[in-house]
């Protein structure tokens, strides 16, 4: 198993109306090669900026944060921007997508425009169209997306995060937006995905998703506090148990 995101004593520094605000202070932990990952804490953690900093969306203060051998903070800013297109994927808890394309043309829009294959469009959308009815959304590709709901929509924005088969798949309240029943839909999706191989990274102030992952980082005032191994052997009510009393442990 190889390691996908090794972070060393990241710190993210703002400074707001000349004061100095310490978002994340000397933080460190390893994400391996098929592993699905949840961050919680409170809320103004870090959690977010932690999401953000690592993926290279916002630059550190200090510290070192390599994704797959490569020293982010050594990037130019086209640099990363390609190594955001083409190695990972982002979903967030907004769905931002184009309002002038249908929802395929969201979906397949990342692979237009990556250098990674040499594929023509319409074997793209072929792949795009394959990807959505793996998410059953194969339906609605054709439609603008004030026309779906927002349980499809965000399936919708997983296939457009996996398009370029990502190394890391980032996701930052992924649920946050939903009904309970498009929360478990789209975790569906996401566990199926990680079974498939796909690693994960997401943020969640719900231990019901979290608790579908494989280890969670509990982060306080922008320290990780603990990590937790979650047993994916037991069953989901008591993943979510031991998972809970461990988060009141950690004063959840």
């Amino acid at each position: 198993m190889s390691t996908v995101l090794n972070v060393k004593d990241l710190c993210k520094t703002y400074i707001v109306n000349k004061r100095q605000n310490n978002v994340l202070t000397n933080v460190s932990f390893k994400v391996e090669e098929g592993e699905m990952i949840a961050v919680m804490g409170p809320s103004g953690s870090g959690k977010s900026t932690l999401l953000y900093t690592v993926s290279g969306m916002d630059r550190m203060t200090a510290g070192t944060v390599e994704f797959t051998g490569k020293n982010i903070s050594k990037l130019s800013e086209n640099e990363l921007a390609q190594l955001r297109l083409d190695e990972m994927g982002f979903v967030f808890q907004q769905m931002y997508m184009m309002k002038n394309l249908s929802v395929l043309d969201n979906i397949i829009l990342p692979a237009c425009k990556s250098k990674k294959t040499a594929e023509s469009r319409k074997e793209t959308a072929e792949r795009g169209r394959a990807l959505m009815n793996k998410l059953g959304i194969g339906d609605i590709g054709d439609n603008d997306i004030n026309e779906v709901s927002g349980g499809q929509l965000q399936r919708a924005a997983i296939c457009r995060a996996v398009m370029n088969d990502p190394k890391l798949l980032f996701a930052d309240e992924p649920t946050g937006a939903l009904n309970r029943s498009a929360s478990d839909e789209v975790m569906e999706e996401l566990t199926r995905l990680n079974s498939e191989g796909t690693t994960i990274m997401l943020v969640t102030h719900d231990a019901k998703v979290a608790a579908k992952c494989t280890r969670v980082l509990f982060i306080v005032d922008g320290n990780i506090k603990g990590e937790y191994n979650i047993d994916r052997e037991l069953s989901l009510r008591d993943r979510e148990r031991a998972l809970n009393n461990w988060l009141l442990e950690m004063g959840w």
